[in-house]
């Protein structure tokens, strides 16, 4: 695989609290990866080490191969879920001094804050106070700076906070293009819809351990439990409901007797559903027959509740 950033049996502690433990990771090269974990996992911890902001106690971290060094903070850009502009200067002012910290000089960084401003459609912000701004209209200022010089590698924390669907399909689009792009992206959020949209892979954290990772399609394919959504028809649609629960497993049953369908989920002891099949295409017209696929919030849910249960 060919990785921008790879994390080593990574663990920290803070006192007599392990925030990771053994933490091994590896993020392709332009995929955007998703960092998940409840509240507390440690995925925060892991960011900020990513970004040298705190060390690891144990463990290693390498960019681009390499181990992971200062120069490369210039290389990556973060968006963290706490956001950090100051309040009293002017949006221009501040994207310009922020810019020039990342290393551009002053007349880049007035060319690249042109191009995003008239992107996102907010020339007119340049002169305002960031304490002017709605939430949503300052995240919209701390996207810009976190991607204005083009790092290798994103990072962003719960980028959607604030914003209203509209601008939040709007970022999304922007995010999407910058892995056309070639940008490589670490993903951090609760909103399992986000992931479903966004990310290729997945690691999930939880209590400082990583409990899953791997190619989202894979994963899902590994979660599947054989439960298939069907539709019927049939007069006797009662009947046979109660001839189908006798010899399978039935749930979330509902019979229309006005129009004659029955609809109803049906999880089957192997992937072999032929027998299910022909047991029912004799007593009825089968009208649907598809597999469940998991989502990644039921994943999210089941992973963690197993392993709450055997901790």
């Amino acid at each position: 695989m060919n990785t921008i950033l790879v994390a080593d049996e990574v663990t920290k502690k803070f006192g007599n609290h392990l925030a990771l433990n053994k933490i091994s990771l590896e993020i392709p090269k332009n995929s955007i990866y998703g960092l998940l974990g409840p509240n507390g996992a440690g995925k925060t911890t892991l960011i900020r080490i990513i970004n040298q902001i705190t060390y690891p106690d144990t463990g290693k971290v390498y960019f681009d191969g390499q181990p992971l060094q200062p120069r490369h903070v210039s290389m990556i850009g973060y968006l963290p879920e706490e956001r950090g502009l100051y309040k009293s200067m002017k949006v221009g002012e501040q994207a310009l001094y922020l810019a020039q910290l990342k290393g551009l000089s002053l007349s880049e960084a007035r060319t690249r804050l042109k191009y995003w401003f008239d992107r996102l459609d907010i020339g007119d912000w340049w002169n305002r106070k960031i304490q002017e701004l709605s939430k949503g209209m300052a995240q919209k200022i701390q996207f810009i700076v976190t991607v204005l010089h083009k790092p290798k590698l994103l990072i962003f924390d719960e980028p959607f906070s604030g914003f209203d669907p509209i601008n939040a399909n709007i970022i999304k689009d922007e995010i999407l293009q910058l892995k056309a792009d070639g940008t490589s992206i670490i993903f951090s959020t609760h909103r399992m819809e986000s992931v479903e949209e966004l990310c290729e892979y997945i690691a999930l954290i939880h209590n400082a351990e990583k409990i899953l990772d791997g190619k989202l399609s894979e994963i899902k394919k590994a979660y599947k439990n054989n439960v298939f959504n069907v539709g019927l028809m049939a007069n006797n649609g009662e009947e046979l409901l109660q001839e189908l629960d006798g010899n399978f497993s039935i749930s979330g049953s509902n019979y229309d007797p006005e129009e004659g369908q029955l609809h109803f989920r049906v999880q089957l002891p192997s992937e072999d559903t032929r027998d299910f099949l022909q047991y029912v295409s004799g007593r009825a017209s089968i009208h649907n027959f598809v597999e469940t696929i998991p989502s990644a919030s039921d994943i999210f849910i089941q992973t963690v509740q197993s392993k709450n249960l055997h901790e």
